[in-house]
């Protein structure tokens, strides 16, 4: 039996549950619209999106869901002006 392994198992899950202990800084995700993909980022607290949308509202379904899903993983928002 991998001793170690299971203290990296059971720290791994503890770190899933205390999802507010990690930080994303940048990542790039792809949404398979109903009409087509979109490619969405996250870069320092800034979101873009390549959809219609957010290009004329700075804002969209895609970013706002995915600031659902990673709720307490992202850095406070960033003013942009």
């Amino acid at each position: 039996m991998d001793y170690g392994m299971i203290g990296k198992i059971e720290k791994a899950k503890r770190y899933a549950e205390e999802r507010e202990r990690i930080r994303l800084e940048h990542f790039r995700a792809t949404f398979d619209g109903e009409n087509n993909p979109h490619a969405v980022e996250f870069d320092h607290g800034v979101w873009k999106c390549d959809c219609d949308f957010f290009l004329s509202r700075g804002v969209c379904s895609h970013t706002m869901a995915l600031e659902r899903i990673l709720d307490r993983m992202l850095p406070a928002p960033v003013e942009v002006g």
